[in-house]
């Protein structure tokens, strides 16, 4: 039998951080956790930002995820805003490291895109491919949840078409003179004067 692949999916916020959690077994889905974290606007962010690093740790030792996809912060005009999400999406992601899971990021677009074939559909059109897709009766009170669930999904559709994950890539090395050295030596037949 095969082992189930566990996802952890989510969704930052500073005030809202919905998390899901699913596991994949031949293209079967089964939803283990689906639900949002609140927090506070009464506390302040460093606060905010600890609990949802004590979340997102509670997580990982409960489930013990394979891997790990969140959702990118979308860009707005509101500086103040994008660096909040930024660091709450930034300590989400250290627990995971400290867990040494992989961790994948996904833009809001890929994700609908993911789930309902448009990259621009709201919340209320992602929610109902969601249902059809997992089967869930009814929907929940707040969108954050399911956010994170469409995104733990967008990673297992992603997964399985080569290239379609947000992975960031290693800076690519300056080519030593040693090496170029090497590449001289082996094809001299095909250097012409």
């Amino acid at each position: 039998m095969q082992k189930p692949l566990t996802i952890l999916g989510i969704d930052p916020g500073t005030l809202f951080m919905g998390y899901s959690v699913i596991e994949v077994v031949a293209d079967r889905i089964t939803i283990r956790e689906m639900d949002v974290l609140k927090l506070t606007s009464s506390k302040d962010n460093y606060y905010r930002l600890q609990k949802i690093h004590q979340k997102v740790t509670q997580l990982m030792n409960a489930f013990n995820p394979d891997e790990f996809a969140i959702e990118a912060p979308f860009y707005g005009k509101n500086v103040q805003s994008m660096l909040k999400l930024g660091r709450a999406q930034g300590v989400a992601i250290a627990a995971a490291m400290e867990k040494s899971v992989p961790i994948t990021e996904y833009s809001p677009k890929k994700v609908k895109q993911s789930i309902t074939g448009n990259g621009n559909a709201d919340k209320e059109q992602v929610w109902k491919m969601l249902q059809q897709i997992t089967g869930l009766p009814e929907k929940p009170a707040q969108f954050d949840a399911t956010d994170a669930l469409a995104v733990a999904i967008c990673h297992h559709y992603s997964s399985k078409i080569p290239g379609l994950k947000m992975v960031s890539k290693p800076l690519a090395r300056k080519k030593s003179k040693a090496s170029w050295e090497q590449f001289v030596s082996a094809n001299g037949h095909r250097i012409t004067t």
